[in-house]
């Protein structure tokens, strides 16, 4: 038992054997002060205690008060009410007015001042004035709420009663102190552990490694000890670099659009609510383009060629191919509104626009903005992905084939189709995939033919024009069972090390 107990002794490195005598401390704050290492390496050293049998680790989750922003700038400053006092202690009366102009209190500071003064009965105000009451013993000793500031942190069920009382009243004031919930590591010395310290270990007996002189001179190595190494032990978890699975996601989406031969379209966050809404047929009193739908910026963009902008607004006005329109007066400096783009849907009017072969099959992939209220089903910004292709044989079929092969691609093997309405297209269509661990149906696109007053306007014909859109972090959520959206962007970094990379199963 001897000879282990030597072995493990001659295995410990420097920072354990720091930490060996302050093990029975109940705070790794007084471990870190009395062995003069960082919360880190002592941590980090505990745990190699652990795994060597010396000590059993366990944790109880506590609320600490600390500090809040405004309490660790009075530590340095003082309290509001210690510089008012300090300022009274010289002339015992001031006028209230005198007070109030002193550099060193801000308004806030000041009434919290009086107020935390007065409660104490220090001082009274009269006439305009304010007197203070104290003797000079007692505005020069600290108050409870000062001493109790330069004690923390605390663990909350350690307060003394006079502590808590401090607490309650700086709570009632702003950002001078916070609870916090922490994990409090607790040490159990083992009886392997209790006989290692009972040894009185040495510190700096053993060579912890071989240096370049070490090789050149026999005699700064010969005859001395070397650390031993325990080969077997536990060491922590070493965590490579790797792409944000939300990117890796959209990289393998893109990948897969490549394969299937579409070219991918791009363009700018901000857009002008013609390629937006006007260019898809959208009236310009719909819904969608009102403040609590669409990030508006104060800004206008120029419109495109007179041509396109003419046919839109006749499309707008009176109707294309026998359609009737909107029947209103289209508006062009309502066009010329600058937005944070809604859909990837503007990239597919402006490629249909620039068209000169009436063919060919294109993609996008990009971040889209809605004015939303941030919850667990619905973010501000979110990544879309959009497909069109251009084709005069292309009809209703080829769209759900091009669908299912893309989402089975993705990884959806159970996919099925709905009739639906969307603004501009006809027919449409919604997309259900199946989730396998919930045992239900979930939408995750819309898509359809566009209509002529979409296409006709932009490419001078009509020829078919097959286009759909998806919530693309939807199906990224689906393909990880992540239930809250805003997970995808909280850079959870235990999350980010131990989810599986996009595509493995």
């Amino acid at each position: 038992m001897v000879t282990d107990i030597n072995k493990i002794v001659e295995s410990l490195s420097p920072n354990e054997r720091k930490i060996l005598p302050n093990l029975e401390e109940p705070l790794i704050s007084e471990i870190c002060k009395k062995s003069n290492l960082d919360r880190v390496s002592v941590i980090r050293s505990l745990e190699y205690l652990q795994n060597k049998k010396i000590i059993v680790l366990s944790y109880k989750k506590n609320n600490f008060v600390e500090l809040g922003v405004n309490g660790a700038l009075y530590k340095k400053k003082g309290l509001p009410e210690r510089r008012l006092l300090n300022l009274l202690n010289e002339k015992r009366m001031i006028l209230l007015a005198e007070a109030k102009r002193d550099d060193s209190l801000s308004e806030d500071e000041f009434k919290a001042s009086l107020g935390a003064l007065k409660s104490k009965a220090m001082i009274e105000l009269k006439n305009g004035k304010i007197i203070l009451n104290a003797t000079k013993e007692e505005v020069t000793r600290k108050t409870l709420d000062e001493l109790f500031i330069d004690s923390l942190p605390l663990e909350y069920e350690s307060l003394s009663p006079e502590q808590l009382f401090s607490l309650k009243s700086l709570q009632k004031r702003k950002e001078i102190v916070e609870i916090k919930e922490k994990k409090k590591i607790i040490i159990e010395i083992t009886e392997l552990g209790k006989k290692i310290i009972s040894s009185k270990v040495e510190k700096d007996n053993l060579i912890e490694q071989i240096t370049p002189a070490m090789l050149k001179k026999e005699s700064l190595w010969k005859g001395k000890k070397f650390r031993r190494y325990d080969v077997t032990s536990p060491v922590p978890d070493i965590n490579g670099g790797k792409r944000h699975f939300v990117n890796q996601a959209v990289d393998y989406g893109r990948k897969i659009w490549t394969e299937m031969g579409f070219k991918e379209m791009d363009g700018t966050l901000t857009q002008s609510s013609f390629w937006v809404f006007d260019s898809l047929f959208t009236p310009q009193d719909h819904p969608a383009r009102e403040l609590q739908d669409t990030f508006f910026i104060n800004k206008k963009r120029e419109l495109p060629d007179k041509k396109i902008v003419k046919e839109v607004k006749r499309a707008h006005e009176e109707g294309i191919n026998g359609s009737k329109g909107w029947n209103y007066s289209w508006q062009e400096d309502e066009a010329k509104k600058l937005v944070l783009r809604t859909h990837t849907t503007c990239l597919s009017a402006q490629t249909l626009a620039n068209l000169k072969e009436k063919k060919g099959k294109f993609f996008a992939i990009g971040k889209v903005f809605r004015n939303e209220t941030l919850d667990p089903n619905h973010g501000f910004e979110f990544n879309q992905t959009e497909g069109i292709v251009v084709d005069k044989d292309a009809n209703f079929q080829h769209l759900l084939g091009y669908l299912k092969a893309f989402l089975n691609k993705m990884g959806f093997e159970k996919v099925r189709f709905r009739p639906h309405f969307f603004p501009y297209t006809e027919p449409s269509v919604e997309a259900d995939v199946y989730d396998e661990k919930n045992k239900k149906w979930v939408e995750i696109l819309g898509a359809g033919i566009f209509r002529p007053e979409v296409v006709v306007p932009l490419m001078g014909e009509y020829v078919p024009v097959l286009a759909w859109g998806m919530g693309f972090d939807r199906q990224v959520m689906q393909g990880y069972n992540i239930q809250d959206i805003r997970e995808l962007h909280s850079n959870n970094l235990t999350q980010l090390r131990k989810i599986r990379f996009w595509g493995k199963n």
